[in-house]
């Protein structure tokens, strides 16, 4: 290399270091601009506005949860509202009763409030108004009354009121901090809750952290919006369903779920009574913010039979063109079993056990297959285990009367007695038929938006295989023809679509006296169509119906007409 070629050659490399670390530099400050502009934009207007003002000591902003419809546009679930609060100092005011008749022109206030708060001379500080606007806290302080001011404030807002109330969930007091209290507000507490309220962050460490986001794991480890699989369309349909049932029949309860059983991604989830989250406080019963979808256990009765039956083909005992002698009742364990009107009907094959709904035929599949066997099943079908759904408390099915030998138990557990369990873990069983056998996964989040706008789904675990896909086609065919054929005498049979489904009537434990009540029952119904390539399936149920003892009179027909509503909604094409 020649002497003069050195310097030039020094040179170039130096400019060449420089140029990068004027590249590093503007790549820095334009990350820095997109997230003060655009991911904080709101943070730093809130924080302009209320620079004049005292702020709230317990404002907690919050992420977004949202529905999702099924053109994929997104719709607001949970969201953080941002507003004003009235404060009085009460040393500072100087006519109490001027200032309240000013203020009551401008804001709702509360008279009683107003006035116990200014008669504490010695409290500096009192809150008398809240959720206010921001026209309205522009009012309040052009009125420039002495010992009034306004405070920043920032609360959850529900916009959809009591559309999947109990699915959302709501914010309020765990101890003496705010946190989701239940629902996915609860179970995503972790994703939902801003890590770093403060707006200036390290340009650096906000890159690595989202990278690191970005390459996580489990994606709702990291601070996020939750995107559900809720379709408020179907939501809503689902719950004018129920509130129907409620008003036909005076049910205890009502509930419903509609699933994609491919996926097990819950499309609705609703339960009735329910309540409005945003007045979460002026609700009295407050049972009605748990979620016994996921939290109770009931015997769910004969949607527990086509079960039965596909174990059955499954272990090669029985298939649908087998036959049996039926004399109306059995005796199990020195107790008497019958059907659910005692009667008779001779030779009959196990289409008609279906079609009949007859508690001896399922016990005769159980004896075919035997009781070991049977157990091994419904451990398979999950129904005595978590399904794992993303919602808090979720309880475990009770099937300890499957532990022991003792026939009767097993005659019972066959047509959905003596053992219990949740309607979400009942759905995802009989979900199988319509899934080649497989036992998907339920859940309602499908991914997290971070901070930065990077969407990550989230993992689902593989549908494990708890039937052979042709039992499961056997088991459908059988259930078609109970919809076109026995269900009302064939009177909902829709001439283009076919559809599977089946009703169920439990008698009601009495756990005082043992034993069963003689008038309670919790009706059920489950259903899925197309048939054959399920879009969806649909489990409705109901706790002491009044004036019908009976599924089929007060389930079938509320079905029927959600099943018609899906089909258009998604424009199915027919399948028949």
């Amino acid at each position: 290399m020649s002497a003069a070629y050195a310097p030039r050659a020094r040179l170039l490399v130096r400019v060449r270091i420089l140029c990068a670390l004027f590249i590093l530099v503007a790549l820095l400050l334009i990350t820095r601009l997109y997230f003060v502009q655009i991911v904080h934009g709101d943070m730093h207007r809130q924080s302009a506005e209320g620079q004049y003002v005292q702020a709230a000591s317990d404002i907690q902003s919050r992420r977004e949860i949202r529905f999702t419809r099924h053109t994929g546009e997104e719709v607001a679930a949970a969201i953080m509202q941002t507003g004003w609060r009235v404060a009085i100092h009460p040393a500072q005011l100087e006519d109490s009763a001027h200032a309240y008749e000013m203020l009551r022109g401008v804001v709702q206030i509360d008279e009683e409030r107003f006035y116990a708060s200014a008669a504490k001379i010695d409290d500096p500080y009192e809150e008398v108004a809240f959720r206010v606007s921001d026209s309205e806290a522009a009012a309040v302080r052009a009125l420039k009354l002495p010992g009034v001011t306004t405070v920043r404030d920032e609360w959850r807002m529900y916009p959809a009121a009591e559309l999947a109330a109990q699915t959302i969930g709501f914010v309020g007091y765990r101890g003496e901090r705010r946190a989701g209290v239940y629902g996915l507000e609860r179970y995503y507490e972790d994703t939902l809750k801003r890590a770093d309220s403060k707006l200036y962050v390290n340009p650096f460490a906000e890159i690595f952290a989202n990278v690191q986001a970005a390459l996580a794991s489990d994606p709702a480890a990291h601070e996020g919006d939750i995107i559900t699989s809720i379709e408020p369309a179907v939501q809503t349909r689902l719950e004018d369903t129920l509130r129907a049932v409620m008003e036909s029949f005076a049910p205890r309860m009502a509930g419903g779920i509609v699933m994609e059983p491919s996926s097990g991604r819950i499309i609705a989830l609703a339960i009735h009574p329910t309540f409005d989250p945003n007045t979460f406080n002026t609700v009295e019963d407050q049972t009605v913010f748990s979620n016994p979808l996921v939290e109770s256990v009931y015997e769910m009765g004969s949607i527990m039979k086509p079960l039965t039956i596909a174990a059955a083909i499954d272990a090669g005992a029985i298939t649908p063109n087998t036959t049996y002698e039926d004399r109306g009742f059995v005796i199990k364990s020195g107790k008497r079993i019958s059907n659910y009107d005692g009667r008779a009907r001779g030779v009959v094959d196990m289409q008609q056990v279906l079609g009949q709904s007859l508690n001896t035929g399922v016990s005769f599949a159980v004896d075919r297959m035997g009781k070991e066997t049977f157990a091994r099943y419904i451990e398979a079908l999950g129904l005595g285990e978590e399904t794992g759904i993303d919602l808090p408390n979720e309880a475990a099915g009770n099937i300890r009367a499957l532990a022991g030998s003792v026939d009767v138990d097993y005659a019972s557990a066959s047509f959905g007695q003596g053992i219990a369990f949740t309607p979400i873990a009942m759905v995802r069983a009989l979900a199988t038929l319509a899934n080649g056998g497989a036992l998907p996964e339920p859940h309602i989040a499908t991914a997290v938006r971070y901070p930065s706008g990077i969407v990550r789904p989230l993992a689902r675990a593989n549908a494990r295989q708890v039937f052979s896909p042709e039992t499961a086609t056997q088991v459908t065919d059988m259930l078609v023809t109970v919809y076109d054929e026995s269900l009302l005498g064939g009177e909902l049979k829709v001439e283009r679509y076919s559809i599977a489904a089946k009703t169920g009537t439990a008698q009601i434990a009495n756990p005082h006296a043992g034993g069963y009540y003689a008038d309670r029952y919790l009706h059920s119904f489950f259903g899925y169509f197309p048939a054959h390539e399920p879009r969806f399936i649909v489990l409705l149920y109901a706790i002491e119906p009044k004036r019908e003892i009976y599924a089929s009179a007060t389930l079938a027909r509320p079905f029927s007409a959600l099943a018609d509503f899906l089909i258009r909604y998604y424009e199915i094409p027919p399948d028949r």
